[in-house]
């Protein structure tokens, strides 16, 4: 039987496989609106099979947002306007649900990036003051940000949780928060982006400090059946900067508090990266964390193939699997991962008529309305 066709629980929330949509910037809101984009891409993916599909990072500040065209959760209206994009998910998918709330920090006024991607200057069209841990550029060349002061720190962290309750209202089933790939929370916590003197900077429990406030905020504002979890990078590669046994340290923290889940990247903090990409690359991270930790592990990075995402569930690397670019390639993985792997999935009855002859029960039992 599939391990990657089980089912799981992230706290109170039941999902029938182990297959995450991960989430994927669009850059096309308008003004941290969604758009007509927005209802296609999401309708589809939603379609799959997978278990649960994350929405793209979704800044809780307007200066947050990564490009000009990034989706936002900072006021009402924004989420007035998702709402029919989740309703008509909600309407035709039994996907569950997920927002991945963000905040870019440094790396925010950008360009999109099939024009370039460029840092965007402060006072240029499309471009605003960003804002960071510490002063400091995340290349040569690029806007300074203003360090974070206390007003501006609580700021964001009210940000954070008005959009969390935004999200609970919206009736999403789980929130992840962006700690990950060279965006504010992960500034906070590399040595590398935070050379703060006061309590959020200089040790690692002072660097872990205000990703765990966020956290903690959060929690307390959403009601107990959101789930609440945690993307990380697990490592900068970077030498001397965030590393994999400091990304334990903090997904034990995070457990102690409740977090349900946790989602193992690595990379973004820094241009001087150097990263040994390859077939599931970042699965020794995730399978690390999963040995220190008891909390779902969700494992991700350049997981292409059935049997290869099998193998991580079998083998106890990670307790999911998380796909992207792989999705957007081929929108029905799950099904296609199903039939070679001997299982069933979900799919709309619309669509049972696509079942392949040679796979019987893809669909389960699909002979009801068949003509």
């Amino acid at each position: 039987m599939s391990k990657l066709f089980s089912p799981i629980k992230l706290g109170p929330l039941e999902l029938p496989n182990r297959i995450v949509i991960a989430p994927m910037c669009q850059y096309s809101a308008e003004g941290g609106f969604p758009t007509d984009w927005h209802m296609i891409h999401l309708g589809h993916l939603a379609l799959s099979g997978a278990a649960m599909l994350v929405l793209e990072a979704t800044s809780v500040t307007e200066e947050g947002r990564i490009t000009y065209a990034d989706l936002g959760l900072w006021s009402d209206e924004h989420a007035a306007a998702l709402e029919p994009v989740i309703n008509a998910m909600r309407k035709y998918a039994p996907i569950k649900i997920a927002v991945q709330l963000a905040h870019a920090g440094r790396k925010a006024s950008s360009e999109v990036p099939w024009l370039g991607g460029a840092n965007i200057p402060a006072g240029h069209a499309n471009g605003w003051q960003t804002v960071a841990p510490s002063a400091l550029p995340h290349a040569d060349g690029e806007t300074v940000p203003e360090a974070l002061d206390a007003a501006g720190l609580q700021r964001v962290k009210d940000g954070f949780v008005a959009a969390a309750r935004r999200a609970d209202a919206l009736g999403l089933d789980a929130i992840e928060i962006h700690g990950a790939h060279g965006y504010l929370l992960h500034q906070f916590l590399s040595p590398l982006s935070n050379q703060r003197t006061d309590d959020y900077g200089g040790s690692l429990e002072n660097r872990m400090r205000f990703p765990i406030e966020v956290f903690q905020a959060i929690c307390a504002e959403v009601s107990p059946e959101m789930v609440v979890g945690m993307r990380i990078s697990a490592s900068d590669w970077v030498e001397g900067g965030w590393d994999l046994e400091q990304s334990v340290v903090f997904a034990q923290a995070l457990e102690k508090l409740g977090c349900q889940f946790i989602h193992v990247s690595s990379g973004g903090l820094s241009p001087l990266q150097k990263i040994p990409v390859g077939p599931g690359y970042q699965i020794e991270f995730a399978a690390r964390v999963k040995q220190a930790t008891a909390m779902p592990t969700i494992g991700v990075g350049l997981i292409t193939e059935a049997k290869q995402a099998e193998t991580i569930i079998q083998t106890g690397q990670a307790d999911m699997v998380a796909l992207a670019r792989t999705m957007l390639y081929d929108p029905r993985w799950p099904w296609h991962a199903a039939a070679e792997l001997g299982a069933s999935v979900s799919a709309p009855p619309q669509y049972w008529r696509s079942q392949p002859h040679e796979f019987k029960n893809l669909f389960g039992d699909t002979r009801l309305g068949q003509r």
